[in-house]
């Protein structure tokens, strides 16, 4: 493992923007100081002009392998994270199979160890009969459990009442929900199958899959964990009702944690009148007024962090009619960039967007010796110039299934340098895979 020295960064960390050298060595940092002298490194980084920030840690994200290959596989969208200052992600339980069982995780695992640039965790999914799995997780190797109460992922929904309180009450790990409620949607659907046909146009997927969809199931979820005095954190918060279900208090004291999405903070109902389906997520873009409640949530500590659930399909998937076209998309490479696209509209400080990115996710899983810049830590970093207009074209795709939401939008910073665990993995646009990395510990 090579060392590093990065010299005169602009560091945010901890609420504070301060100037100083960041030596690295044997995967961490060892050293932080004003100036770095009488060091003799093996890579040495000028950073002047540029700010480093913890590297993205992503809690949401679908890199569709095993199985759905063809959409994307860890390979690929693990080195689209990297070129955008993610460092490390925790992956969802909807492959093919899906990752319902001990002997299923641990393909995962194999998988990503060779073959993932950045450092990874993956989820057990919930299903209606495998809490003997459950409970078995190890909570030092295994991020979360992961309960679809929605219809999102087919025969994974958890709909079973008596399945839930089970989860609720015996998991050993923090549980993820994603929050729709099913009934209310078919009920919607019927609705528009009825005028529409097959023909349903895009633009009413927030009002099939609706705000009170959307609340009736996160107030379960959180009543559950009230119930049973869970660890709770619930996906994707899309709407401004569901936000009176959490509370403004430091996040130590919170049992009960909430996320916000890249798409979330983005785009409204106005933008599918020019995206179409590449904006149809689960949950559904809804108002403006929810995107702006979103945004005010994540600035006054309603919302504790921000992911992506970055869900690729294939372009020609992403074309078909609404009732086939599947939802999600991809967003990794993008997600940091985005959030400093705010800073420089200057609704969000970059503080913040160190807080929300990398301080909160590592404090709400537990994540041993990551999502700070400190010394003894694991050097995950992301240096970025905020001073770099570019624009995203198809030849900067970096996703397997080559389509972006931001495609031709103009961005006013990028990342320059991504360092995973102690590793070099990108600079100036250049991959380099000498080492991968390494799963995520949980202090537990």
């Amino acid at each position: 493992m090579k060392t590093i020295l990065i010299r005169n960064a602009n560091i945010v960390n901890e609420g504070q923007l301060t100037n100083a050298d960041i030596f690295i060595k044997d995967r961490r940092i060892e050293k932080i100081a004003p100036v770095i002298s009488n060091i003799d490194a093996d890579i040495e980084i000028e950073a002047e002009n540029k700010y480093i920030l913890p590297g993205v840690i992503d809690d949401q994200v679908h890199f569709r392998e095993p199985g759905l290959t063809h959409k994307a596989d860890i390979a690929s969208e693990a080195r689209a994270a990297v070129a955008g200052g993610t460092t490390s992600f925790m992956e969802m339980p909807n492959t093919v199979p899906q990752t319902t069982s001990h002997s299923l995780l641990e393909e995962k695992f194999s998988i990503a160890a060779e073959k993932s640039l950045a450092n990874f965790s993956f989820y057990m999914g919930a299903t209606n009969d495998n809490i003997d799995e459950i409970v078995k997780i190890n909570p030092k190797k295994i991020c979360g459990v992961k309960i679809f109460m929605g219809s999102s992922t087919g025969n994974m929904l958890v709909d079973d009442t008596r399945a839930l309180e089970k989860i609720f009450s015996e998991s050993p790990v923090l549980i993820a929900t994603h929050c729709e409620d099913e009934k209310t949607i078919q009920k919607n659907l019927a609705i528009f199958k009825k005028e529409f046909g097959d023909n349903i146009p895009v633009e009413y997927h927030p009002v099939i899959r609706s705000a009170e969809a959307c609340y009736l199931s996160s107030s379960l979820a959180v009543e559950l964990a009230k119930k049973h005095q869970a660890r709770l954190h619930v996906l994707h918060i899309s709407t401004e009702k569901e936000l009176e279900l959490f509370e403004q208090k430091p996040l130590k004291e919170k049992k009960i944690t909430a996320e916000a999405c890249i798409h979330h903070l983005w785009f409204d109902k106005s933008y599918y009148a020019s995206k179409g389906s590449f904006i149809k997520w689960n949950p559904a873009v809804k108002d403006e007024k929810d995107r702006t409640a979103i945004l005010q949530a994540l600035i006054d500590g309603r919302i504790d962090v921000v992911a992506t659930d970055h869900a690729p399909h294939t372009l020609e998937e992403k074309e078909l009619s609404y009732l086939k076209c599947p939802s999600g998309g991809p967003m990794v490479q993008h997600s940091l960039v985005a959030m400093l696209e705010l800073y420089h509209k200057q609704r969000i400080d970059l503080p913040l967007i160190a807080e929300k990115m990398a301080h909160n996710v590592a404090d709400i899983y537990n994540i041993k010796d990551r999502g700070y810049i400190r010394e003894g830590y694991y050097a995950d970093l992301a240096i970025v110039d905020l001073n770099f207009p570019w624009t995203v074209d198809k030849a900067s795709l970096l996703y397997k299934c080559q389509w972006s939401p931001f495609l031709n939008h103009l961005f006013h910073s990028k990342v320059t340098h991504t360092i995973v665990s102690g590793h070099l993995a990108f600079a100036e646009e250049e991959f380099f895979f000498n080492q991968k990395g390494i799963p995520l510990e949980f202090d537990r």
